[in-house]
This record gives structure tokens, sequence and C-alpha cells, in this order.
């Protein structure tokens, strides 16, 4: 099929690349030139695993194109709309600006019987609204909502073979029109038997906010669990593993840390708080508040922590920060703790250094404050104190042994609970777990 692509941030070219993977001849379009230009020399403009490889390949065939004119939608039978949806500025609510304009860009280029295929995280009603802005250009265009649930590190593995395809329609039939065309774009994963569910428009915008919002509640109450941990001795790693095995509540997001960040569940369980105000049904989601309140006393424990590390002063003491990623296998420093940790710690008097194997560009625009150091043992070098904050692998496979000999006191605070701390502690370090006595 004959596919654009509006928006070629993260969502946008992932989607774009997998899509002409599938076969489909695919158009992507963004307003950056500069985006639209590495794209065309099949390089992302952000870190994910395997996708520069992936655009070189469907380049090279021929299928992907990127462009910034929009008038390259013309004659696509279906067209996605994979635009951001950041937090307003000073507010809680999704800023729906990009998506407004992508609607309002494409909709002069629609033919009859085209679709549009929201793919964007929105508040529940954006749908319905912006059908009525495609039907006042194009009465016989579709619109169906097609919510992504990609994760950072596995986009393109989530895209082609996702655990579940959402489509929402205006009345939630599967008769609607919109769904076989949908089935047809999707046709090679659906044939793999990949679940696919058909709802109206308000349920299908809802599945995202809530599942983004049910992970955070998980994230924070175990973390939540790790403050009556460290006042009460437990362990909160082995409370974790004899929790998750109810199948009731699972293993998964049980990790205590410092808690989640990136460009999608803080805005987004933000957003769905202030949308529920504006719905008049505010105190459904009352808890949210807490969820959001927990993770952010995270970072604050951090520095409360690499405190009690140095000896009650963080003043003149060299903190080494590994990891300003929000996550590990992504370069996306949006609201990311590790980095919020380390620029409380440099305000609190420590001379703090952070590395990380992919973030440190996007760090630097974050935070041009921050001393940022690409090499590993230079950042261990001298170190009063080592805080673990973003898991990457080459940081879980720290040897205690070699690391003592590189910094000036042997103390580390595993901010993501991934050490063995007896295997540190016999390797001569003072070792600090959160949740961990």
């Amino acid at each position: 099929m004959r596919i654009s692509v509006i928006g070629c941030g993260y969502l946008g070219a992932v989607h774009a690349a997998c899509m002409a993977k599938l076969g489909h001849d695919v158009t992507g379009i963004d307003v950056d030139p500069a985006k639209v230009s590495e794209l065309s020399n099949g390089h992302a403009t952000f870190y994910e695993p395997v996708l520069d490889e992936l655009l070189s390949e469907v380049e090279e065939s021929g299928r992907l194109r990127f462009t910034t004119d929009m008038s390259a939608a013309k004659n696509c039978q279906v067209h996605f709309i994979c635009v951001g949806t950041p937090q307003k500025r000073g507010e809680n609510g999704a800023d729906l600006r990009f998506v407004d304009a992508a609607v309002d860009g494409v909709a002069p280029y629609l033919d009859p019987g085209d679709l549009v295929a929201g793919k964007s995280t929105v508040p529940v009603g954006t749908a319905a609204r912006l059908e009525e802005i495609i039907h006042a250009s194009e009465p016989d265009a579709m619109l169906v909502w097609n919510p992504e649930f990609l994760r950072e590190g596995h986009a393109v593995s989530d895209t082609l073979n996702p655990n579940r395809f959402v489509y929402g329609v205006p009345d939630g039939s599967e008769d609607h029109p919109a769904v076989a065309i949908l089935d047809s774009v999707y046709e090679e994963p659906l044939a793999k038997g990949m679940p696919r569910l058909v709802m109206d428009y308000a349920t299908a915008e809802l599945v995202k906010t809530a599942a983004n919002s049910f992970l955070a509640t998980k994230i924070s109450f175990i973390n939540a669990m790790a403050e009556v941990c460290e006042a009460t001795g437990a362990d909160v790693t082995r409370l974790a593993d004899a929790i998750g095995i109810d199948d009731r509540i699972g293993p998964k997001f049980l990790n205590a840390g410092i808690g989640f960040g990136g460009g999608c569940l803080p805005k987004d369980i933000r957003a769905f708080m202030a949308r529920a105000g504006e719905l008049g049904a505010d105190q459904a989601l009352t808890f949210l508040r807490e969820v959001d309140a927990i993770n952010m006393r995270r970072r604050t424990r951090v520095v409360e922590l690499t405190r009690q590390l140095c000896g009650g002063t963080l003043l003149g003491q060299r903190i080494a920060v590994l990891g300003a990623a929000f996550k590990p296998e992504s370069d996306d420093v949006r609201d990311s703790p590790a980095l919020s940790a380390a620029a409380q710690l440099q305000l609190q008097g420590a001379t703090v250094t952070v590395t990380d194997p992919q973030a440190l560009p996007n760090a630097a625009k974050r935070f041009p404050e921050l001393p940022l150091e690409p090499d590993l043992e230079a950042t261990l070098a001298k170190a009063d104190a080592v805080l673990l904050l973003t898991e990457w692998k080459i940081y879980r496979d720290l040897d205690p042994h070699e690391t003592l000999a590189l910094v000036a006191s042997p103390r580390i605070l595993d901010g993501r609970n991934v050490l063995d701390p007896a295997k540190w502690r016999a390797a001569g370090w003072t070792f600090k777990g959160l949740g961990r006595p």
C-alpha cells in the first residue's frame, strides 16, 4: 500500500521504516529539513538499536523516502499521524498543536476512501474532534485511532511484532471499512496471530493512557515499598521476588530504583489527570498525583543516600554518575531521573562527572552546566563515590576489583538494584542499594 507517515521523530521514523520493511511504499514527512536529510541518508536523529541498519535496507529497496513537502501525501491510501504530544509549559495537559497541524496539513490532500490513522498519544476526546476536521475537507475520508505501544530500545521489534493491535473507529464496529484497510497494512504480523481489538475512539485513546498509568503506578508502588524497607531493614528485591510470583501481580515493573522518566510516562499521567479534571472525573485519578510524587521523590532520595555515603557532606566530593539516559539502549534524556539527581548533587556542592554510552550529546543540550565525560575510566578516576543510575550492560558488568583501583574512595550507590551487593562488599566497597539493607 502507499503510506505517508507524518512526523518523523522517534515514533514516526521507526514506524516508517517498519512499514517499508513490511513491503509498503512509504513516504515520511517532517517539517525539519535537517532531520529529513539525516533520515534520507539512513541515519536516525536518535539512538535506537538496529534502526539505522533498517533505514538503509528499506531506502535502498526504494520503498522508503523522506521529505518536508506535505503534498507528497497525495495519492497515499493511509496517513499515519506520528507527531509528539509534549506536556504544556506550566501545565499538566498535553500540547496538541503538532497533532492539529499534522491533520490540518494532510487534510487538503485526502481523497475519498483515504484513511488517517492516529498513533500519537492524545487525551480522550481528541479523535472525535479531529474526525470533524477531516470530514470538513474530505467527507469520504476516514479516521482510525491506532495507538502505539513501543518500548525505547525495542521499538523496531515492537512495531514489527507487537503484542496487540488496537483500532479505534467511530462506531466500534468490526464492519467499519477502516478495519479492513488497517488489516491490510498489518497483514504480516496479523498472520502470526497477533491479537487485534476493535473499539470506539474514546476507548482506544484510553487504552494507551490507562496502560501507561498502570505501569507508572506499579513502578511507584515498589518504590514506595523501598521506602518502607529502608525504614524497617527489609530487602525490597526479595520482597519483589516474593510478591511477583503471584500471577495476579507478576514480576515485571517491580524493580525498585530511582524512578521512571522519558518522554511518555511522566507527561502521560499528568495529561491524564488534566483531562479527567476537564471531564469532571478528577477524583477518579487523584491517586496518580501520589504516583507522580513518589516518582519525583526517588531523585531526592538519591541525593540523600549519596550524602550518607560520603560521610554526611557533599561539598567538594567527586561523584561519578554512570548513566544519563532515562533507560538503557536509548539516548533519550527527557525527564531523566539520572540527570535530575546529578544536577541536584552539583547544586549541593558536589563535583559531578556524568558518563553514558549514547546520551551525552542530548544531556549537554538539557544540562549544559553538568560536566560530561565519554570515557568510563576517566569518569571513575579519583571518584569519592560512584552512582549507577542507568543500568547499561557496561555498568552492570563492572568488575569491583578493577574499578577499585580507579577510585579515590570505594563507595557505590546502586540506583537500579542490578549489582550483587555481596560481591562488591567482598571487594572492599561500601555499598548502598535502594530499599536494601
